[in-house]
């Protein structure tokens, strides 16, 4: 057992690297699936691109995960002002096609079938792994484009550690952090408490207007315990709650006095029992998510929406030596209700089966199949196949093909607005695709290039009808393709390190009807991330740079293309025994680049932070 904790510990350490370094022997494979409920984005998915981001990179970023994969993704976010609604574009895909998975389930809007980014404080998490890609037969509906996973670790070893952030920064913004981990050898627990607030009012660049609308507070909570109750059990605990207040900032050419105002609720609990070569596990989560919009911030009228779900899921895991299989049951129970929607319920269930087999040391492939009975619609059977091949040291080269689907939501079957109705007759979005990834990887530098293709069909659109009233149909056919190219280096020379990640990214994601580029999808995207450390400092830079993008179907409007640039420095101001104490200063759109990611509605100009870190 004491080994079994020491090796945790250490685990917690690797975990960013476990998907690129894959483990053979048994029981480091045994620990991983003991600790991390996201078994399968770790243990089925060989032949699919995955990028961890660090804790110390989620530290040099804002606090918003919008923020975080701005500078570390090529994913493109359309934000409505800064800090206000804030979509993805993953692959030339919609907010939709992202899946938002915490710790192993899936948290997208059961109203609106997509995460607003904004409302998920990155510090929350330990790491953050971003999955390229189709992913439905693991994840569920709206894993197409790719996933994003928050994941909560645990260690079982003596330690107790605190961590504190202070900052101030340019329109009143305030930020505070407190985070403590304290575990034993049967026993670990963690919790965060995350403030931020933001007069929001920046200066629209180039006009004698200023963001007057934008002001917004967020809460975040998070919690997570472990216990082991013998040699061979492990109950697991997770709690998050979000509570945002934001005013919605007006555009260029109409103000706004409205406000929102939500609230996300979720607890896991998970019970592991391992022994031998196999490991089962038992899930039982709710999910809870309200809002409320207040179309005039001055009076007490709003209109408001909210959903409830229940999750109960069963796994079991069996190692027949090189090869594993996964028997997986998942059951979702919903309940939602809003002023603009009927009270609905859904209730759907689901068998997968994952099978992982490495045929040599060299050779490994996967197949992963799903099939779902929901009791308000038809939903497809899906499937992926997946490989890795290591064709010479330094040189592996991944392929993976499937089949995924996104559902209609709440909202598009059952919505009752003035203006628009839903449509009980529409079908699930259903997409093929294929990709095929290049990785050269040798000490001190990595480099990988991905391409891909999405042929998708019986995509939903709302349209007006002859009445003038704006309704769901199952309309277009779209394809999307591309490529991705990732570069990392890294250079140690005694008291030197820099480090230098590049990714850029070549998207085309075209109507198959009119044969035009879809809106607020850029066909170029790169950015590049340089870090230089030297005894107490370190000094990082950031850049972004996002192509012109159509804001018309048509493709006769556009948005002009924009490079982003942030700096930051950080030194180490006191460090004894236990205690260790950092001040970073960082400095926004560098050089005061006027640009906006949606229509009409202007990003900050320059703007600084001043950050002070304690452990202790």
């Amino acid at each position: 057992m004491n080994m079994l904790h020491k090796r945790t510990s250490l685990f917690t350490v690797l975990l960013p690297f476990a998907l690129v370094a894959y483990a053979q022997n048994d029981s480091t494979i045994v620990l991983q699936e003991v600790v991390l409920s996201d078994v399968k984005l770790y243990r089925f998915s060989n032949g699919i691109k995955t990028r961890a981001l660090s804790d110390s990179t989620i530290a040099k970023n804002n606090f918003s995960l919008t923020d975080i994969l701005r500078y570390n993704s090529t994913i493109y976010f359309k934000e409505n002002g800064y800090g206000m609604v804030s979509s993805p574009s993953f692959r030339g895909t919609n907010a939709r096609h992202t899946a938002v998975i915490w710790n192993g389930v899936n948290i997208n809007s059961q109203l609106n079938g997509q995460t607003d980014f904004n409302t998920i404080t990155a510090h929350n998490y330990d790491n953050i792994i971003i999955r390229s890609g189709g992913g439905s037969t693991q994840y569920g509906s709206g894993a197409v484009g790719g996933s994003i996973h928050l994941n909560n670790t645990f260690r079982f070893e003596e330690h107790l550690q605190n961590k504190l952030r202070l900052g101030y920064g340019s329109f009143n913004t305030t930020n505070a952090s407190y985070k403590i981990a304290y575990g034993t050898e049967k026993f670990s627990w963690g919790f965060n408490a995350d403030y931020t607030s933001s007069d929001n009012d920046y200066n629209y660049l180039g006009t004698d207007q200023r963001n007057e609308n934008g002001a917004f507070k967020n809460i975040g909570l998070n919690t997570n315990l472990g216990y082991f109750i013998s040699d061979n059990n492990l109950i697991k605990f997770y709690h998050n709650t979000f509570i945002g207040n934001r005013n919605f900032s007006g555009t260029l050419t109409a103000p706004s006095n409205d406000n929102y105002r939500n609230l996300d609720s979720r607890s896991l609990l998970e019970w592991v029992s391992f022994k031998g070569k196999r490991v089962s596990r038992l899930k039982v989560a709710h999910l809870y998510e309200r809002y409320r919009y207040f179309a005039n911030k001055e009076t007490n009228d709003f209109s408001f929406g909210k959903s409830k779900t229940g999750v109960l899921n069963y796994d079991h895991k069996y190692n027949l030596g090189k090869i594993t299989v996964n028997g997986i049951f998942d059951l979702n129970l919903i309940k939602a209700e809003g002023s603009s929607i009927e009270k609905a319920n859904r209730n759907q269930a689901a068998l997968l089966f994952l099978l992982s087999h490495e045929i040599n040391k060299k050779l490994t492939y996967g197949l992963n199949l799903r099939k779902d009975w929901v009791d308000d619609y038809e939903r497809p059977f899906v499937f992926s196949l997946d490989g890795k091949y290591i064709l010479t040291d330094g040189y592996t080269i991944n392929l993976n093909a499937s089949k995924n689907y996104r559902i209609p939501t709440f909202n598009d079957l059952y919505w009752t607005g003035a203006g628009a109705s839903g449509n009980k007759n529409i079908v699930p979005e259903s997409s093929y695709q294929i990709e095929m990834g290049n990785t050269f990887e040798k000490k001190g530098y990595r480099l990988n290039l991905t391409g891909y293709y999405i042929a998708s069909d019986d995509l939903i659109q709302w349209r007006p009808n002859e009445g003038g009233v704006w309704s769901p149909i199952n309309i277009k056919e779209v394809t999307q393709y591309g490529l991705e190219v990732d570069a990392d280096i890294e250079v140690n020379m005694g008291f030197h390190k820099i480090l230098l990640k590049n990714q850029y990214a070549y998207t085309r994601s075209i109507d198959n009807e009119s044969q035009k580029q879809l809106i607020y999808v850029p066909e170029h995207t790169f950015t590049g991330s340089f870090a230089y450390c030297y005894g107490k400092w370190s000094l990082y830079y950031q850049l972004l740079y996002n192509g012109s993008v159509f804001t018309t179907t048509d493709n006769t409007d556009s948005l002009s293309a924009y490079w982003v640039s942030n700096i930051g420095i950080e030194r180490t101001i006191l460090k004894k025994s236990k205690l260790n104490t950092t001040l970073t200063i960082r400095v926004n759109n560098l050089f005061n680049e006027n640009y906006q990611n949606v229509a009409f509605r202007p990003m900050p100009g320059i703007n600084s932070q001043v950050q002070i870190n304690l452990k202790f």
